[in-house]
């Protein structure tokens, strides 16, 4: 519960920045506060952090992940919070679709139907070819295929690297290719927006750390039930600094999405799986 409001918090944060920050400069700070934060266990377990059989897979991941931030944070800055939050949440419907491609992984009609019925929601939510069509909607969708990606990736990995491995990769990889992109379009912050900043790499430090304890000690479907309160925080949370409330079209998809992510969570826990119930892929991170 935590972890579903640090994320949210990091949303939040994320969307004051952007009012005048570029994207790719609040990416880079916060993989940066990130990377400061990650030393000790980078020192730690160094050199064989970075000894790796499969950098092809490490390379895919970065890629991944930057794509599902990049798209991910601009949806959270241009779209109410509730609305980026929600389409999140299709990741689950991508996941099942990646894993039966790379993974060959055999899924039922069960879960065909439910990644079905989420993308009846996603178009509700989208609602293309109206005038609440947005092409943020589209993004955060982007964002949700590739964190999507980023899951498959990392159950990839996971056969032969070790998690300070991945972390270490993943966050120094997507901290090096921003370099460029944020120093073309680097924007002086103020002192409050330098707080933003650092606000969202400690808080995203400590959500996914609080995501981490709780799938090492906790059941792994339960788990990733008890994140659509997000879905309510993000709510709540738009209401009071953006005064942002969710359209009728939004709650009914929102709530469509999220019962058919339940579904396939349960599905994969009958099946003794884990790929859509796993801590990766909670927030636009994919750490």
């Amino acid at each position: 519960m935590f972890a579903a409001f640090a994320f949210s918090v990091v949303a939040a944060l994320v969307k004051l920045a952007g009012t005048r920050l570029p994207v790719t400069q609040i990416l880079l700070i916060r993989q940066l506060v990130m990377g400061v934060i990650l030393i000790p266990v980078i020192v730690n377990n160094f050199p064989a952090i970075f000894k790796t059989q499969k950098i092809h897979l490490h390379l895919a991941r970065i890629g991944c992940a930057l794509v599902a931030m990049l798209c991910g944070f601009t949806a959270v800055i241009h779209m109410p919070l509730a609305d980026a939050t929600a389409l999140a949440f299709a990741r689950s419907f991508f996941v099942t679709v990646f894993a039966v491609w790379w993974l060959k992984e055999a899924v039922g009609k069960h879960r065909w139907g439910a990644v079905l019925i989420g993308f009846v929601g996603v178009l509700i939510m989208l609602q293309p070819g109206s005038d609440s069509f947005s092409i943020y909607g589209v993004y955060a969708l982007i964002a949700a295929m590739s964190a999507g990606a980023v899951m498959v990736i990392i159950r990839l990995l996971s056969r032969t690297e070790t998690s300070p491995s991945i972390l270490a990769y993943q966050s120094l990889g997507v901290a090096v290719v921003m370099v460029i992109p944020a120093a073309i379009y680097w924007v002086k912050p103020t002192f409050h927006e330098w707080l933003l900043l650092l606000g969202v790499g400690v808080v995203s430090y400590f959500g996914q750390k609080a995501n981490i304890y709780a799938y090492k000690y906790g059941e792994a479907s339960l788990l990733a039930s008890l994140d659509y309160v997000r879905l309510i925080y993000a709510t709540f949370i738009g209401w009071l600094l953006f005064s942002q409330w969710p359209q009728l079209s939004t709650g009914i998809g929102a709530l469509v999405i999220v019962l058919a992510s339940i579904y396939t969570v349960h599905r994969e826990a009958k099946r003794q799986q884990s790929l859509a119930r796993a801590p990766g892929g909670r927030d636009f991170t994919n750490n």
